[in-house]
Parts: C-alpha cells; structure tokens; sequence
C-alpha cells in the first residue's frame, strides 16, 4: 500500500494542505493547516492507511513532522 501524504505547504502566501494533486484551505496559520492536516492522516491511519504529513520549512525545504503510527495523536502542544 503506498502512503498517504499531507503536504503544508505555503502557496502564494496562504497556508494550505496539499494531497492527492488538490489543494485545501486556506489556513490562517501554519499551525492551523498542521493541525488540520494531522486530523486528515489520522483518519487515514484509522482506515488501515500508511500516512504521514510533510511541512514545508525555510527555503522550500520539506521535512516529515509527523507520522501515523509512530507519533502520538493527538500532538502535543
């Protein structure tokens, strides 16, 4: 099964979830889209899905922030 990927990601200046080539938002905040985009991979881990959400950092890098399976849910802080 392949995974499931939640992307924050900043997109002409609003922050938005993408997955599966669609974008969903805006968010006001990075932290909103995170959280929303955690609740979405949650779901999908809940279903039986691989699923993992990756942010968008500083100079377009990307790093995986938080993993079904492996990280606790919901998130602290």
């Amino acid at each position: 099964m392949e995974r499931q990927r939640y992307y924050v990601v900043l997109h002409h200046r609003e922050w938005r979830i993408k997955y599966d080539d669609e974008l969903y938002g805006p968010y006001e905040t990075q932290k909103k889209a995170l959280n929303a985009a955690i609740e979405a991979a949650h779901r999908a881990g809940s279903s039986g899905a691989e699923a993992e959400v990756i942010v968008q950092g500083e100079n377009n890098y990307f790093r995986t922030e938080w993993t079904y399976g492996e990280d606790p849910y919901p998130p602290p802080g």
